[in-house]
């Protein structure tokens, strides 16, 4: 059967990538998409989310979630997706809407109506979840996992320490790290392996119109270089779901930095045990990318 799943998103051009593998793995039945402001304002990531489902004209519901992160100002990476998040393509107009109520509550309903517990995935900042575990503590027991696109248990991507999705709410990550929830993790360990190669990206317009939209996404993608290839990064969370036989993981106790003017927003992951803590996370630290560019084009390939 295929695994149902919420995807919490901030679309966001690699994100859009992301999507597309949701919807069109075969193994995989995405339920609702609920947005959160990251790359983008939260407007805009949800217009961009609803652009994209009615290019595909896939019926799922989106529910609009956080403006903001839970304790300071939202920073945006309007300068790597573009100022609507998804420059490159002109989508056509449409008449979808996000549901009435925010993502957290639309969360709620469809975990307490679900026959079993399901799997959650979250491939922008925390902020939606976090809400979801403090104000519906008792939806804890109808999540099966949650798999995040976030963290690094080296350097980041926004900081020299802090990956941009964690950087950007750090109280909302560490709420959720703190739940007690099953988590796995796909950081910048493994993300920053799974790079498309140029000539991958360079036969996506032939493979359908999904292609030909992606790749015009990614020639808008960090000023549209894909000379050295693209780093997937929200794929991998996708990818887990699909083929976790090609991530190495570890279980490690992970803490979130909530203070300091350098330090903020970084994951602490506790490889060798050395603080005596409890694992709460198992963490991707290694990636087979061959394995991984293959099943790229695989799923890309079922796309319309």
């Amino acid at each position: 059967m295929p695994l149902p799943f919420i995807l919490d998103t901030d679309p966001g051009i690699d994100d859009a990538a992301a999507i597309a593998a949701a919807l069109f793995a075969p193994e995989l039945d995405l339920q609702m998409i609920t947005t959160v402001a990251g790359n983008v304002s939260v407007e805009k990531t949800t217009r961009n989310a609803l652009q994209l489902l009615h290019f595909w004209q896939a019926d799922i519901p989106v529910a609009q979630g956080a403006a903001t992160p839970l304790l300071r100002p939202l920073r945006d990476a309007a300068y790597v997706h573009g100022e609507s998040g998804m420059e490159g393509y002109d989508f056509v107009d449409h008449q979808r809407q996000p549901l009435a109520k925010p993502a957290f509550m639309a969360i709620r309903d469809k975990l307490m109506s679900a026959t079993e517990p399901m799997t959650l995935v979250a491939i922008g900042p925390l902020t939606n979840i976090a809400l979801l575990l403090t104000q519906y503590p008792e939806c804890k027991f109808n999540i099966r996992r949650l798999v995040i696109m976030g963290g690094s248990a080296g350097r980041g991507n926004f900081t020299p320490n802090a990956e941009f999705n964690i950087a950007i709410d750090p109280e909302a990550a560490a709420r959720v790290f703190q739940s007690g929830i099953e988590i796995v993790m796909c950081g910048l360990d493994v993300t920053n392996q799974a790079m498309l190669t140029p000539e991958s990206l360079a036969k996506l317009p032939e493979l359908n119109k999904t292609g030909k939209m992606l790749h015009s996404l990614f020639s808008h993608y960090r000023s549209g270089s894909m000379a050295n290839g693209l780093r997937m990064h929200d794929l991998c969370a996708i990818a887990w779901l699909v083929r976790p036989e090609l991530f190495t993981l570890k279980s490690c106790f992970v803490a979130v930095e909530t203070q300091g003017t350098y330090t903020s927003g970084t994951t602490v992951v506790d490889i060798e045990g050395r603080l005596g803590q409890p694992a709460n996370a198992q963490v991707a630290l290694d990636l087979d990318v061959e394995g991984f560019r293959r099943w790229v084009e695989e799923v890309f390939a079922l796309a319309p």
